[in-house]
């Protein structure tokens, strides 16, 4: 006996305007992109396609590295991949803390076999280099210093350049979680001596979720190809996954690559080449600060001291007497206005804000602070 046939009809998405902590709005261009015809992931044109999103990853990330690439997942998979590679068992890794994202670093460094070496600072702050200093004069052995550069959880950028300096003079490998500011603030990872970041595809560089660029400089692979144990993870493992996205035309299978959303960042990255990285800086901070002054207009007062704010994630303090659940319900069913509710200790009193790639526009910025307005009154 065989089941009955379901009877369902197509999915028909509602419009949206995305303007939460992830995903953002993907312009026309890209979705077009995806739906190009599927051809294989060993297909001679597929491959030149491939060459070309390495190229085009390596503008957005300011790097020359040769090793730059999306990972076949979302950024939880882009920054597992960095930390397997990495951190072998026993080595000791400082982590910085200062939100959510942070402690998903902690807790990798721990499957990983590593010993954590914790830096705390408070939720809404960027991480304190003098903190990391102080580390790593009590750990001299530590061999890398993790960090979020913009914590999504509270709309906190910290320091790169400096952190990244204190852990080249301890002669430590950086890696950086650069998921939310990759596009939208500078990513400079060759002139600030980033060894190691991940990032995702859903954020200011306006694709679907599903993939995570990744770049690794020289010191990081000299580290990976003198492990003493084998990367724990088969997928994950770089020896193997450069055997399919390394060299042009000698391609070895590894996994089915998902074709049809590599089209659509390639089309993404294409886009943000296009507008020229500097000018997507650019209008990511001056639509940050138009949203700034209607923020105050309504009262809203930031998370974030100024000096610390990353311009595309604004997290706010819910005001008193309002209810967090109710209010994001009446925009997304009155104003199809998606935006984010807080995290972890953050939760029911937070909103955030984000301003991403294609949704970094001034009508957005206008649209939100209309509805946001109508709600709160």
């Amino acid at each position: 006996m065989t089941l009955a046939r379901p009877a369902v009809a197509a999915f028909q998405p509602p419009r949206r305007t995305l303007m939460g902590p992830g995903p953002s709005d993907v312009p026309q261009r890209v979705l077009e992109a995806m739906a190009r015809p599927t051809i294989g992931h060993l297909d001679p044109a597929f491959q030149t396609m491939m060459e070309e999103t390495k190229t085009l990853l390596r503008y957005a990330f300011q790097t020359e590295n040769k090793l730059t690439f999306p990972v076949s997942g979302p950024g939880s998979v882009g920054m597992e991949t960095c930390f397997v590679n990495l951190v072998e068992p026993g080595d000791k890794v400082i982590v910085c803390v200062n939100g959510v994202f942070g402690g998903r670093m902690l807790e990798n460094v721990k499957r990983a076999g590593g010993v954590p070496v914790t830096v705390e600072d408070p939720w809404g702050r960027a991480v304190d280099p003098d903190k990391v200093e102080a580390a790593f004069t009590t750990h001299p052995d530590a061999k890398v210093l993790a960090f979020v550069h913009a914590e999504t959880s509270t709309g906190a950028q910290s320091d790169a350049a400096a952190l990244a300096s204190i852990a080249r003079r301890h002669g430590a490998l950086t890696l950086m979680d650069c998921v939310t500011s990759l596009a939208g603030t500078p990513v400079l990872i060759d002139e600030w001596g980033i060894d190691a970041a991940y990032s995702g595809s859903q954020k200011c560089l306006s694709c679907t979720p599903g993939l995570s660029p990744v770049t690794f400089g020289e010191r990081a692979i000299d580290k990976v190809k003198a492990r003493k144990t084998p990367v724990q993870s088969w997928f994950m493992d770089l020896n193997l996954v450069l055997g399919y996205w390394s060299g042009e035309g000698k391609r070895t299978y590894h996994h089915t690559a998902p074709i049809n959303p590599l089209y659509g960042l390639h089309e993404a990255l294409r886009i943000l080449a296009e507008e020229g990285i500097e000018q997507a800086w650019t209008r990511h901070r001056a639509q940050h600060e138009e949203l700034k002054k209607g923020f105050e207009r309504l009262g809203l007062a930031f998370v974030v001291p100024e000096a610390e704010r990353l311009p595309q994630l604004n997290a706010v303090f819910v005001p008193e007497g309002v209810d967090d659940a109710a209010a994001r319900g009446r925009l997304l069913t009155e104003f199809n206005l998606e935006i984010g509710a807080g995290l972890g200790a953050y939760a029911g009193k937070v909103w955030r804000v984000g301003l991403m790639g294609h949704a970094c526009r001034p009508e957005n910025v206008a649209g939100c602070l209309v509805a946001l307005e109508a709600v709160l009154v």
